[in-house]
């Protein structure tokens, strides 16, 4: 997405959040649940997609559908609160993604939940196979363990000597930790995980990594999607290449990000929801996998840290920052 476009999306859903939660008509109108696992900076933009969408399907905010927004910040708790407040609101449908998939599914059994990006439906037990879910969770499944390997061989292409990364990891949630593991083996690199659990522990271990790390490879979900701004000056001061899974952290200041494009990803979410609110059940609709992959590169990030990017790297991505 460019930034034209991401300013034009955040400024067409500032008008629309208040619209909605001001639009319902006397219970007419099914209502969405929206469970943004992130904050309104780091999921705005993909949210609006999922609303521009909806529009696009004959679903009007505040006329024919009310979307309910609750902004979680990567906080599992306040996820469960408001997975709590939908199931006793009886909505329709909630829509959410990352670990606000399977905290929803743990509030209910019975609504339909539409995972936007999600890991694994069925190693974390929420689908008995892609092509027929069977329970009441369908959406997008992102595979972050694929990706693994094909991150830390874009680091080993423009790094010279690369031997040694750190990983920051959210590992109350994040199921890709083990990928990273068994990538950095094959790939006979080594591999030093950075546990974190809340937003307060991520200076500390950084803080770890002056002058001992050869790159950082930052599992990207919500937790330090909200953080990214500290995260990328924190690595930038100490000049430290980095990857990350989203391309929001590449726009504000980070090196690379290879990934599925989360945007189409939330589009697409929209999509099922569709489906649902016309009667489908979400048991019976095939869990659907990325078919857009960007890798994004910032030149500025590169010069900050004193890396120079190869000329043939830099044709290999999708767009470049300079």
């Amino acid at each position: 997405m460019r930034r034209r476009e991401f300013v034009r999306l955040i400024g067409g859903a500032a008008v629309a959040w208040p619209l909605a939660a001001r639009g319902q008509q006397s219970g007419k109108s099914p209502v969405i649940g929206f469970l943004v696992a992130g904050t309104q900076a780091s999921h705005g933009a993909w949210v609006a997609g999922f609303a521009q969408r909806l529009a696009e399907l004959g679903w009007t905010e505040g006329r024919n559908v009310t979307i309910e927004y609750r902004w979680a910040a990567g906080e599992n708790q306040r996820m469960a609160d408001f997975a709590a407040e939908f199931v006793q609101r009886k909505v329709d449908v909630i829509v959410t993604s990352a670990n606000g998939v399977r905290i929803a599914r743990q509030a209910t059994s019975s609504v339909p939940i539409v995972a936007a990006a999600f890991a694994d439906p069925i190693a974390a037990g929420l689908a008995d196979s892609l092509a027929r879910p069977g329970g009441n969770v369908t959406g997008l499944t992102v595979q972050p363990s694929d990706l693994s390997s094909k991150r830390i061989g874009l680091l080993r292409e423009i790094i010279p000597n690369f031997r040694h990364f750190s990983a920051l990891a959210n590992v109350a949630i994040s199921p890709e930790i083990a990928g990273i593991r068994t990538a950095a083996s094959a790939l006979n690199v080594e591999a030093n995980i950075l546990e974190i659990r809340t937003a307060e522990d991520i200076a500390p271990a950084l803080a770890t990594l002056k002058g001992c790390t050869d790159a950082l490879y930052v599992v990207s979900e919500p937790l330090v999607n909200a953080n990214r701004a500290q995260i990328i000056e924190m690595v930038t001061a100490e000049k430290i290449p980095t990857i990350f899974g989203f391309r929001e952290f590449v726009d504000a200041g980070g090196l690379m990000s290879y990934g599925p494009n989360f945007p189409d990803l939330f589009r697409r979410a929209a999509d099922f929801a569709d489906k649902i609110l016309r009667g489908a059940k979400p048991g019976d609709l095939p869990i659907q996998q990325p078919v857009k992959f960007d890798l994004i590169l910032n030149l500025r990030a590169a010069k900050a840290i004193g890396l120079k990017i190869p000329e043939s790297f830099q044709l290999l991505a999708d767009e470049v920052i300079e």
